[in-house]
This record gives structure tokens, C-alpha cells and sequence, in this order.
């Protein structure tokens, strides 16, 4: 069962980790994208836009046409080839004015397809609920939707698209840097990772220069020869390499029978036993006639229903101490099982204490 090993990422018979550089580890804290989100039509379709059940479509409408001079009462738009979109964009750290981003447009009305149509003037605001940014431009889809005659024919999802620089920010978010204490966040927070990172970088600038405040921050102290150069501190920091500590954890995917495992996963002494219950049903049809006695009757046929079970057993792996997934998997392997198997097999591992190591299940 070659499968089964192919299955699972063992690292345990790898090289050491290399040490990893500090931008791959934090973050600066005040320095992120921030997510925009704005309602807008798409105009432009051929006929698969929302229908007039959708209300809230026939009102923008009208408004929008209310703004241009034009007074039409919502009751009495009839258009396919408008639909109501949520228009959503992340943008960009340190985006000055001007500068261009992608949006995403989603349909919130009943509109078959965005394909071919084109976003509307559409302001995009933060979380402050000011606006930010503005986008326009033509829709494009990522899939296709074709009816006829009660059939359909559909690829990925239609009512929703992008498009392409179709933002322009008008209002950025400057992050002010200032000239005080710098905190780097780390992305995966452990306290021997940022105990690391605060002894890299008081080896770079001197002792004392920073602290780790607690297993997902690191205080760095600006230094005088870097108080108006707070950036060159930041690409200096960046390049620090650490031993990053990463926790033992194994993934599992019930849905295609991956496991991943990394090297410090480890196995207490255990005994495996995996078996698999068959049950087979048949039916098979018996045709039944009145007898020669009988005054009336008819011929009937009858499906007869036979139930077989079989229960099939592995085995039984004893798994030493010390022993690391690879032998939990060799030892599996010689049983027969199968990749989905040793996912069910790692669950209850963990489940009995046997298994020192996080499982997350996707």
C-alpha cells in the first residue's frame, strides 16, 4: 500500500529547519491593509440581471436616475439587465491617493450572470464609514450560465467577478510610524519564537533594545541614529534570521484522505487494531401465482431482500516508545489500511493521549 506513505508528509528524516528571517515571522502592529466594502449596480447585461421580485434593485435604480434629472418611479422599472451588486476591495498598505486596486463585485439579487456588464460609479468606505476609494469599470466573470428549454449549463459562479484596477483610492490611511517604540507581531504567536526575535535583535542593536512582551509580541526600542529613519530600522529588522519553534501539530483532511505531519510530531506506546465491517444487501425479485384452489388471484412479483455481513480485521500494530509517525504509517502499511484509515486512526490517537501533537481537522 504505497499509497498510504505517499499520503503523509513525514519531515522527521529531513535536514534540521533553517533559521527563517523576521519579516516571515511578525508583522508591524499599525501597519495592514484595510478591507473597503461599497453597494453599486452593474449595468449592461443581456438579460440576466435582476427581475423585478427584487425591489431594492428597481429603487436603486430610480434613485440613481432621480440623481441625473430623471424622475421615475421605482414601481415601474422593468429591467434585466441590471443587478445589484456588493462591491468589496482590500486596500493596499501605505496606498497613497490615485493609486489603483482590484475589487470583487457579488450579485445580492437574483441575477443569473455578471458577464459582459459593467460596475457603476461605486464609493467604497472602511470601517470608519468614511470613504476611501471609489471603483468603475467593465465586469469579469469567472464562469458562464446557459438556459434553454428547462436545462442548464453552469461553470463556477457567474454572479460574482472582478474587476481588474478598477479602484482608485481616493482617501489612504497613513500609518504614522513615529519615532517611539516599534511592536512586531508575531504571525504565529510562541514564546520561544519571540524570546528569539527580542535576543536577534538586541544582538543587532545592543543589549536592552528589545522585549518580548508576551508569545505573539516583541517591543523594539528606537535608537537614536534611527529616530528619523524609522523604515531603514524596519528593512534592518526584517533581515534577522531566528530558529523559529513551531508547535507539533498534524493536519487532516477527511475529505481527501491527506494527512501531514511535521517533525516534531511524536507517538507514546500504543497498540492499533483497525478493522472494516462489509455489509452487502441484495434483493432479488420471486414471482408469486395464486394456486389451483383459488377463486381469484392475481400474479404478483415480489422483490426478496438477503442481508450479508462480514467483518474483516487487520490486526494489531504495536507501536514502541519514541516512535514517530513514520513508523505508525510503516506499521499501518503492513496492516492494509489506507490513507483514510490513518486518519481515523490519528484521531482516536489523540483522543486515548497517545499522540503529543495538535490535529486539525479540515
Amino acid at each position: 500500500m504505497r499509497t498510504l506513505l505517499l499520503s503523509v508528509l513525514l519531515l522527521s528524516s529531513v535536514a534540521p529547519a533553517a533559521p527563517v528571517r523576521v519579516r516571515e515571522l511578525t508583522n508591524v502592529v499599525g501597519v495592514r491593509d484595510n478591507e473597503l466594502f461599497g453597494y453599486g449596480l452593474v449595468v449592461g447585461l443581456t438579460g440576466t440581471g435582476d427581475t423585478e421580485r427584487v425591489f431594492f434593485t428597481s429603487q436603486s435604480i430610480s434613485g440613481m436616475l432621480g440623481r441625473l434629472g430623471i424622475r421615475v418611479d421605482p414601481a415601474m422599472v422593468r429591467s434585466r439587465n441590471v443587478a445589484a451588486v456588493m462591491v468589496t476591495a482590500r486596500m493596499p498598505t501605505f496606498a497613497r491617493a490615485g493609486a489603483h486596486m482590484d475589487v470583487t463585485v457579488s450579485a445580492m439579487g437574483n441575477a443569473r450572470s455578471l458577464q459582459g456588464g459593467t460596475l457603476l460609479f461605486t464609493p467604497l468606505q472602511g470601517a470608519d464609514g468614511e470613504v476611501h476609494a471609489v471603483a468603475q469599470g467593465p465586469v469579469q466573470a469567472g464562469g458562464f450560465n446557459a438556459q434553454s428549454a428547462g436545462s442548464m449549463l453552469q461553470m463556477n459562479s457567474p454572479a460574482s467577478g472582478r474587476v481588474p484596477a478598477g479602484g482608485t483610492v481616493e482617501r489612504p490611511v497613513v500609518v504614522d510610524l513615529g519615532q517611539g517604540p516599534v511592536t512586531l507581531s508575531l504571525k504565529s504567536p510562541d514564546f520561544t519564537t519571540a524570546s528569539r526575535i527580542a535576543q536577534a535583535v538586541d544582538g543587532a542593536l545592543g543589549a536592552g533594545s528589545a522585549k518580548a512582551l508576551d508569545p505573539a509580541a516583541v517591543e523594539v526600542k528606537v535608537p537614536e541614529a534611527f529616530k528619523d529613519n524609522v523604515v531603514g530600522l524596519l528593512a534592518q529588522l526584517e533581515q534577522l534570521e531566528v530558529d523559529a519553534a513551531g508547535r507539533a501539530k498534524v493536519v487532516l483532511s477527511e475529505r481527501t484522505g491527506t494527512v501531514v505531519a511535521g517533525e516534531d510530531v511524536r507517538l507514546r506506546p500504543a497498540a492499533v487494531s483497525h478493522g472494516g465491517l462489509q455489509i452487502a444487501v441484495q434483493q432479488r425479485p420471486v414471482v408469486s401465482q395464486p394456486g389451483p384452489l383459488a377463486r381469484a388471484g392475481n400474479t404478483v412479483n415480489q422483490p426478496v431482500s438477503t442481508l450479508t455481513a462480514r467483518e474483516e480485521s487487520r490486526g494489531v500494530a504495536a507501536l514502541p516508545a519514541a516512535s514517530t509517525v513514520q513508523d505508525l504509517a510503516k506499521a499501518l502499511n503492513a496492516l492494509g489500511a489506507t490513507p483514510r484509515d490513518l486518519v481515523s486512526i490519528l484521531q482516536a490517537l489523540k483522543a486515548a493521549g497517545a499522540l503529543d501533537a495538535d490535529v486539525e481537522v479540515m
